[in-house]
């Protein structure tokens, strides 16, 4: 079977699935991040080099106070558990997204697991955090254009590799394969520029009941893909 090299994922449904179950949303997210660990250790076991998670958005500010507190107490808890999962399987992790806009102690948290993990030579896993694909094209485009002010570079000769130097995902390849759960069919502001050639997987299933089973019928329907590139298939 040919594995994809990096597998993005939208982790669509926590609390939709716990409503389902008669429990408050915030039950959702903590099983959601429990998930994420097994998902995680079984991409690496089946040959994905690359993980990346949309944790959380730009957008999610807008959702009720009280389930974005419980949102960041959950991500404090987990940058915690993610330094030590990383130190037992051997994990480079990053944190991609607009960090200025996350508290000062979980920005510390982040820099301590980037940090520690930044020489770990398996699964490179990669968590969008206060992330949006317009955000951070935006953050580009400031980089570049203080650069062109400054006269370090020539914006008649950018070209597409300074572009994408200048994302949160510099040095990274683009995902192969992009799976959303929980039934929902967009991408959310999700790597707006990254997903260009990436083929798209739409799941039923809520995130915290996806499985490696899942993650294997994700991988076998990319097999059944045509990839082309904008090229013309040999007859």
């Amino acid at each position: 079977m040919n594995i994809p090299n990096h597998v993005a994922i939208i982790l669509d449904g926590n609390g939709r699935w716990a409503k389902a179950k008669g429990m408050p949303r915030n039950y959702g997210h903590v099983q959601g991040a429990k998930n994420v660990e097994v998902i995680c250790e079984e991409a690496y076991r089946m040959g994905i080099q690359y993980l990346t998670v949309y944790a959380f958005s730009t957008e999610n500010w807008k959702r009720p106070q009280d389930e974005v507190d419980a949102l960041m107490t959950l991500l404090r808890n987990y940058m915690k558990t993610c330094l030590k999962t990383a130190a037992k399987n051997n994990m480079c992790v990053r944190v991609i997204g607009d960090k200025e806009g996350l508290d000062e102690d979980i920005r510390s948290r982040i820099n301590q697991l980037e940090e520690a993990t930044k020489n770990n030579t398996g699964l490179h896993f990669q968590i969008a955090l206060n992330y949006g694909g317009r955000d951070e094209v935006r953050r580009a485009a400031q980089k570049l254009a203080r650069k062109a002010a400054q006269g370090i570079i020539n914006p008649e000769e950018l070209t597409e590799e300074d572009f994408c130097n200048a994302l949160d995902t510099a040095g990274l390849p683009d995902p192969d394969l992009l799976i959303r759960t929980c039934n929902e069919q967009r991408i959310s502001n999700f790597l707006l520029w990254q997903l260009a050639y990436t083929e798209f997987y739409f799941t039923p299933v809520a995130w915290p009941d996806f499985t490696k089973e899942e993650l294997l019928k994700a991988v076998e329907a990319y097999n059944h893909r045509d990839r082309r590139f904008g090229l013309v298939k040999d007859v």
